[in-house]
């Protein structure tokens, strides 16, 4: 199978479970949303709602799929999606720390890009 075929189902799967261990921690008035955008290769996972009345909108986890490799844009999970990513067997030279600045990216033990 194509190699980005299982990269999107990897995320698909990773991003479904993340999304169902939230919601068993919900937050009032608040929702959990799974954006998986196969044609942009974009996903999302965001948390949209209302707190102690406070707007809620909140990017938990953004991953691009950017010429075959894993852009994290953004991570607040506790472990880090790289963690489940490389247990899944990804290879470290395909994942990008896109948080991280491009000149802080070679002292990472991940792809600069």
């Amino acid at each position: 199978m194509d190699k980005l075929v299982n990269y999107r189902d990897l995320l698909k799967m990773l991003f479904t479970r993340y999304a169902e261990l939230l919601d068993q921690q919900p937050t009032p008035d608040a929702e959990i949303e799974v954006v998986l955008d196969e044609t942009g290769d974009n996903y999302m996972l965001l948390e949209i709602g209302w707190a102690n009345r406070r707007r809620v909108k909140q990017t938990i986890l953004y991953v691009r799929l950017r010429h075959g490799k894993f852009w994290i844009e953004e991570d607040s999970l506790e472990e880090g999606i790289a963690t489940d990513l490389l247990e899944a067997g990804v290879p470290k030279q395909d994942i990008v720390l896109a948080f991280q600045h491009p000149d802080m990216r070679p002292f990472t033990e991940f792809a600069v890009a």
